[in-house]
Formats: structure tokens, sequence, C-alpha cells
């Protein structure tokens, strides 16, 4: 823990990044690590489903994953003690409780912009709890402003091959986007007042502690580091899981902006901070709204094409990642033979087992090629993910109901019989 009175930000840094890596020896940093590492082998069970093989181990997931949580959380510290983020009125011991309790709603709803948003309107309306609303909310932005640079890093790795049913009832290819960090922060608490000499000012970098706090003059600060975890999870399904990440990371930034933006002006106008607590929420609403309508009203690219078979996934080291096939693709010809479905490709390829001649379109350029692989073990899978036809009976379900949300459920159905 490390103690400051108001000085510089430049003198600030080296404490900040000395808070930063005391989380690292925080046992429940490697708690949360072990937390992600139970999601990135879940993820890896389905993809196991997917191709049939055993699944791959999960460590560069979890080193990765672990490395973005520490560049995201210096770069949220660094955010959160400029804008004057503190623990003291952030309200983070009642943020979790109700957090938790709506994702008994919803899984989704395990998210600060619902609670912060609550959290604010209550204390509008009901005085309760004793939280300061433009802190709840600048940390909710925060939060999710890290989050985003998270995704535009990140959010496309590892990404899933998934069929979901679409509109009309067809099924099609796609993405679930799935990521998981543990994230080591550092968060401003104030602990007491410095018998200072006259003259010492709340910096002009530190915009939001002044409302925060009573008789700013003389404070002295604590930077405590904070451990957490964020997750992001979307789907693809028009567009391809790097391209998808990059527009989610785009509304999320602006999501959060606008969030902060609204806090800050909201200190001196009931109407302003109404509006910030009703946005918290429902604009975050919106962002996941547009992110999935993009998607089904979008024209779907993993689909069937009548020119050939179109690649939906490739298992990484399988004979045909080694023929340079990757996600979306077109399979055209297997040693000599045309195939356009997934039942013709396993007929040409158990024609000549030891080795393997496929002719393709590369990329969205379409760049024919034709690449032989050659001394394949005996009974090696080829390692390719067709997209689906379009009439198969599985499909991702991609409700997040939670035991209160399907019980409501279950109950509104015999209700309305």
């Amino acid at each position: 823990m490390v103690w400051f009175c108001l000085f510089p930000f430049n003198q600030v840094i080296p404490l900040i990044i000395s808070s930063l890596l005391q989380a690292l020896f925080d046992p429940l940093f490697w708690v949360v690590v072990l937390l992600v590492a139970v999601q990135y082998r879940r993820m890896a069970a389905i993809r196991e489903s997917f191709f049939g093989l055993p699944a791959p181990g999960v460590w560069r997931e979890i080193f990765t994953a672990t490395g973005h949580g520490l560049l995201g959380g210096l770069a949220g510290s660094f955010l959160m003690v400029f804008i004057g983020v503190t623990l003291s009125g952030s309200g983070l011991v009642y943020l979790w409780p109700v957090a938790i309790a709506l994702m008994l709603i919803n899984a989704r709803f395990l998210c600060f912009a619902y609670a912060g948003g609550i959290l604010a309107l209550s204390k509008i309306f009901f005085g309760f709890p004793d939280v300061n609303i433009t802190q709840v909310l600048a940390l909710v932005a925060t939060l999710h402003m890290v989050e985003s640079l998270l995704i535009l890093i990140g959010g496309h790795l590892g990404a899933v091959p998934a069929y979901y049913r679409g509109a009309r009832e067809r099924v099609v290819g796609g993405f679930a986007l799935q990521r998981f960090w543990p994230i080591p922060i550092v968060a401003l608490a104030v602990v007491g007042r410095a018998a200072a000499p006259q003259g010492v000012h709340m910096p002009d970098w530190w915009p939001l502690l002044k409302p925060a706090v009573a008789h700013t003059e003389n404070l002295i600060y604590s930077l405590i580091p904070v451990v957490a975890g964020l997750g992001y999870g979307d789907l693809a399904v028009s567009h391809r899981p790097e391209q998808k990440s990059r527009f989610s990371a785009l509304f999320l930034g602006i999501y959060s902006l606008t969030l902060l933006l609204l806090a800050v002006a909201g200190r001196d106008s009931r109407p302003v901070t109404l509006l910030a607590a009703l946005f918290s929420p429902l604009g975050h609403e919106l962002v996941i709204y547009i992110g999935k309508k993009m998607e089904f009203i979008g024209r779907p690219i993993f689909v069937p094409d009548p020119r050939g078979l179109r690649v939906l996934d490739v298992l990484p080291g399988s004979p045909a990642w080694q023929a340079g096939m990757r996600s979306g693709d077109l399979l055209t010809a297997v040693n000599g033979w045309p195939v356009n479905t997934r039942e013709g490709m396993e007929t040409a390829l158990a024609a000549i087992p030891w080795q393997v001649e496929v002719e393709y379109l590369s990329g969205a350029r379409e760049i024919r090629r034709c690449e032989t692989v050659r001394n394949l073990r005996w009974g090696q899978p080829f390692g390719l993910l067709p997209v689906p036809a379009g009439d198969e009976e599985a499909s991702l379900d991609l409700s997040t109901a939670g035991p209160l949300g399907r019980w409501w459920g279950r109950f509104w159905r015999r209700f309305r019989r």
C-alpha cells in the first residue's frame, strides 16, 4: 500500500506501478487466474466436441489472457487515478452483491453497468445507499474502458466455432467469442488528513475528487491494489471474429466515454445525474442489442456455397492447417475429386489416406491454391470443420437466463396457456 498527499502526476506514476506489482503477490490474483483457466478449459472442451479430437493445452491461452490483463490493469490504474475514482465513494461494497443478485436473473447482468445504474437510481429516489453517484458511474465507465481496450487487443483470440439458428430457423455457422482476463488494478482511497502547510490544493487532473470528498485540503490518499476479473462474450456470424471484436471495442468505448462525461456533467445537475444513472444499464443494453442485431440482419459468411465446401474452422497443426487452409476458405477439390459436402470430402480423403492434395480458394480475394500434404499417419483426421448444411438439429443456445430467469420463463409459459 502506497501513501501520498497530492503529489504531481509525474510523481504518482512510479507509485501506481509499485502498487500494481504488489497485486501480483496477492493470493486472490492467482485465484482469479485459476478461475480464468477453468473458463478456457471449458472453451477447449467445446472445440473438442466440434472436432472430435482431444483438446490441446490451454496454457498459451492462459498466459496470453494474463499478459493482456496486466496491460489492461496498468492502463485502468492510470485512468482511475487520473480522473480521481476513489474506493471511498464508489460503492464497491454494494456493487458486488447487487451484481450477483442480478446474475440470478440473467448471467449477462453480472456487470457493474446494471448494478451501478440501480445503485445510482436508488440513491436519487430513496437516498440509499450512501454512495457518491459520480464515483459509482465513473468506476463503471473506467472498467468498461479497460474492457474495450482488451477486446480490441484480443477479443477475437480463441474464437470457438459454433452453429447458430438464424433467420427462418436455418442453421448458420459462426463463432462464439469468449475471453476472460484477470485484472490487477490500482484505485485511490482517502485514509486521513495531513498536518500539511497551508496552500495545498486539489490537483487539476483529479476532476472527480472534489464532489466525492468534502474539505479536500491536505488529504492523504492511499493507492490500493484491487484484483478483479473481466469477461467478454459475443458472437460472429456476418463478420469474421477479428472484425466483430473491433466493432465491439468501438461500441463499448463510445458507451464508456459517454457514461463518464455524463457522470462528470451530473455533479451539479440532478437531471443529468438521472440521465447518467439511466444510461448506465440502458446504454449497455443498447450496445449488446446493436452487436447481435448487426450479426443476424447481415449476410452470414459461413453458409454453404455451390462452388465447393466452405470452411468454418481449421484445427491448428492438422493436415488442413499444414496445407494453408484457414477459416473462410472454399475447398473445391480433394485428391482430384470435386467436393461440396462433408460426405464428399470424407469419401475423397478415404481414397488415398496417406496423402492429401487440396484445391481451394484462399482468403477474401479467393486466390486459387493447390497444396499437397504427404506421409499422413493412419487414421489421422484432416482437421477441417465445414459450415453447416442448414438443416442440422443441434445449434448453440444463445439464452443466458439465470435460475430466477428460467423459473419466471416457465411460470409465464404456464400462465399463458
